[in-house]
């Protein structure tokens, strides 16, 4: 199915922890942590101590910036002048600052147009928030100061959002603000938002936990203690209670004896790791060595966990990997994170009290949203576009579909580099022949149509065209190109930092050749040619025939119209 053709427009592309972009009117882009549970959304500004990765938000250096007065409904500063926010999170990391107002804008592939907006405008951080160097948070949860609650409030989307966070290797995922239309296979479980009366948490009725196929023999009422089962995608892995935690390890642990188990890559924890034995094992092999996970809802609808879902690699030992499944301490609240969702669509249909879950590519998903909506297919089908991203196979190789042999015009491809835009662009015409060199073309035959800066990298736009003496690429020429670029045989120098294409898409050629072109003229003259001839040959028998009647021989009794003498002239 086209996957483009599920979602609204209105998206943000995700990055391993941090995501998505803010905007005043000085065009201030942040990257920011999305918060499923948590309702504020704040961004860094100049007066204090931070880590994030771009240029701090300054309010005094945009002129649609206003602060939020103090008043009834907000928590006030000392002098009571303006309102101020302070928000404590689960593994001790804080953030306080104030209040503020200024225009909110969704990135240029996005059809929502700029909102104002309120958010905390922060000027101190700790913990985790400070480390991890993102440019602030993005509060999805319940509540009148969530982005997504004062998006519904002015009417510009639906009551409904959706997150899509990337797998281990490809951390690439992607945001929807507002309503999809739901996969087929998608399934809903319900969520109860007056659960802890009018709760801002996404709560869902977790019942079972099956490991290898196996159920944990556990009470279900151990996923309802205290806030019961909370899908929250700001927290990175899953924490369970005790028991629950400890079933659930020794599950784990007796499927994997043959494997050993070392220590994890910081002494300061205790984490369950294990050595599959081998250095090169990658993800789409960790199937075959560690066991399946199921989680089981009230209505018996189960989501499948992959070893991706539960594992995170062993940051000291290649070919290691840690269980990302937590005992919560001796908090009786299980806590899903985004491990849990990885390489999976989660819909948030607020409107609806439910939670959808998709297994899907969500990388994929992110550089194929843009098109949502922007782009139909042409009747005509000379000028149709083939576009796809790359899909793994089996064994981890890649393959490149297109549909039938077609003479191809244009190779197009969106690739992402690790350079900013400003040392790129002195740079785009060396790039431009360097990748002529390695794909073994002409440089002429290499186009760019765009390069875009994205934080600290560059989303470049090329076009591959058929050479002078060509007026069309073939198929295999095509699949040798995209392949070479999907999986980096092409070896970029280290100038340019490191890539990766994105997305890639291939035109027929609308060039088509004379005798293609011009088929049916030639055809028509061909008919016309051969009545104008059958004409000429009637005309030329009826012609003779009355020739012959007119010159035929008279018998002698017939009687002949006497002639008029004329004359001889002197």
């Amino acid at each position: 199915m086209d996957i483009a053709s599920l979602f609204s427009t209105f998206y943000f592309r995700l990055y391993p922890v941090v995501a998505s972009a803010f905007s005043s009117k000085i065009e201030s882009f942040v990257k920011m942590i999305q918060e499923a549970s948590s309702y504020a959304a704040f961004f860094r500004i100049l007066v204090a101590v931070f880590s994030g990765m771009d240029p701090k938000f300054q309010p005094e250096s945009s002129i649609t910036y206003q602060s939020v007065k103090c008043n009834s409904d907000c928590n006030c500063d000392k002098s009571r002048v303006q309102c101020i926010y302070e928000r404590q999170y689960a593994e001790m990391s804080s953030s306080r600052g104030v209040l503020g107002e200024d225009i909110l804008s969704f990135g240029n592939q996005s059809e929502l147009v700029p909102q104002r907006a309120v958010f905390g405008c922060e000027n101190e951080e700790t913990g985790d928030l400070y480390s991890q160097r993102a440019d602030g948070i993005m509060g999805l949860g319940r509540g009148d100061l969530s982005v997504v609650d004062q998006l519904v409030e002015k009417g510009v989307i639906s009551d409904s959002f959706s997150l899509c966070y990337g797998g281990m290797d490809i951390g690439v995922g992607a945001m929807v603000l507002g309503g999809i239309s739901a996969p087929s296979d998608m399934f809903f479980t319900h969520s109860d938002p007056f659960r802890d009366g009018n709760s801002p948490y996404y709560n869902i009725d977790l019942k079972e936990i099956h490991v290898a196929g196996k159920q944990l023999p556990l009470d279900p009422s151990i996923f309802d203690e205290k806030h019961g089962t909370v899908l929250d995608s700001g927290t990175t892995y899953a924490y369970l209670p005790e028991a629950a935690f400890v079933a659930f390890k020794n599950a784990i642990i007796k499927e994997l004896d043959s494997l050993k188990q070392i220590r994890g890559p910081d002494p300061n924890y205790i984490d369950i790791c294990f050595s599959t034995g081998s250095s090169n094992v990658n993800v789409s092999e960790l199937s075959k060595i560690f066991p399946t996970v199921e989680l089981v809802f009230g209505d018996q609808k189960k989501l499948l966990l992959s070893p991706e879902n539960y594992l995170f690699r062993h940051s000291k030992v290649r070919g290691s990997y840690c269980l990302g499944i937590f005992q919560n301490e001796k908090d009786l609240t299980t806590l899903l994170g985004g491990i849990i969702v990885r390489n999976t669509l989660v819909t948030y249909d607020r409107e609806h009290s439910k939670i959808g879950f998709w297994k899907t590519n969500c990388s994929e998903i992110s550089e194929r949203l843009h098109r949502t909506g922007g782009s139909s297919s042409s009747s005509g089908k000379d000028n149709s576009t083939v576009e796809s991203p790359t899909t793994s196979a089996a064994g981890g190789s890649s393959r490149y579909a297109l549909p039938g042999e077609i003479q191809i015009g244009e190779i197009r491809l969106d690739m992402s580099l690790s350079i900013n835009n400003s040392y790129l662009k002195p740079r785009i015409n060396e790039l431009t022949d360097f990748i002529a060199i390695e794909l073994e073309i002409n440089a002429s035959q290499v186009r760019l149509l765009n390069f875009t800066s994205e934080g600290n990298s560059s989303l470049v736009r090329w076009a591959i065209v058929p050479s002078e003496s060509s007026t069309y690429i073939s198929n295999v020429t095509a699949i040798s190109i995209i392949s070479l670029l999907a999986e980096h045989r092409v070896k970029f120098p280290v100038t340019f930092g490191n890539y990766k294409l994105v997305q890639w898409k291939v035109k027929p050629n609308s060039q088509q050749p004379w005798r293609q072109k011009h088929y049916s003229t030639v055809i028509l003259s061909i008919i016309i040619v051969i009545i104008v001839g059958l004409s000429a040959s009637a005309a030329w028998v009826i012609w003779r025939h009355r020739q012959r009647n007119i010159n035929s021989y008279k018998p002698v009794h017939v009687a002949v119209p006497e002639q008029e003498l004329q004359p001889l002239e002197s």
